[in-house]
């Protein structure tokens, strides 16, 4: 067994070790929306669930050079943004939206994805998901850096509306064949859902 100090290590050093070890992540595809109305869209993978009761969701979004994201400075200004499930059919679309484009440019124009009007809030999403998600803040929490600079926004979003595909929905329940979901290994590397197995929980 190899121990690592992470204290020891730099911020990179670490980072290949927490994306090459915490695997498969999921990926949220987020839209938020300028004061201007720019719709700014972007992939995150530090992503997962909070609460069930309310509905509740978190994305944890590194700063760059100290300075909130553009998805990140939108959600604390608008207080709303609509997650989307990154899947096969839209990885490679949503991939593109990962480059870096000032905060007046819409991602969703480079990768050409289509807008549709969400109903509990102001922020569009995406046609092309499965599954869309439409939140409201709940609470952002700056986080980790060095000194009095924080290195994360940690943002919670209560969900308000849930979207779903006729194709993946049935009887209350999502079925992961037809979602097919990818999530998000170290570099480049993604992966799909592969075999599903099934062990009971113990009563």
């Amino acid at each position: 067994m190899i121990s690592i100090d992470p204290f020891q290590n730099s911020e990179r050093d670490n980072y290949k070790l927490l994306i090459g070890s915490i695997i498969p992540r999921p990926i949220a595809f987020v839209t938020s929306q300028t004061k201007d109305g720019t719709i700014n869209g972007a992939p995150f993978s530090y992503f997962n669930i909070v609460s069930s009761n309310p509905p509740m969701i978190s994305l944890a979004i590194q700063r760059k050079n100290g300075m909130p994201k553009d998805t990140a400075h939108n959600i604390q200004e608008r207080k709303e943004f609509v997650v989307h499930i990154v899947d096969e059919q839209n990885v490679t679309k949503i991939n593109e939206t990962a480059a870096s484009l000032p905060p007046d440019e819409s991602e969703l124009d480079v990768a050409q994805l289509a807008t549709v009007d969400s109903r509990m809030v102001s922020v569009p999403g995406i046609k092309e998901a499965k599954v869309r998600m439409e939140c409201v803040l709940e609470q952002a929490v700056a986080l980790g850096g060095n000194g009095d600079t924080p290195g994360v926004d940690l943002i919670i979003g209560k969900v308000v509306q849930f979207h779903f595909d006729e194709e993946i929905y049935f009887d209350g329940k999502i079925d992961p064949d037809a979602l097919r979901a990818v999530s998000r290994l170290a570099g480049n590397n993604y992966a799909k859902v592969g075999e599903i197995f099934e062990i009971e929980r113990p009563k």
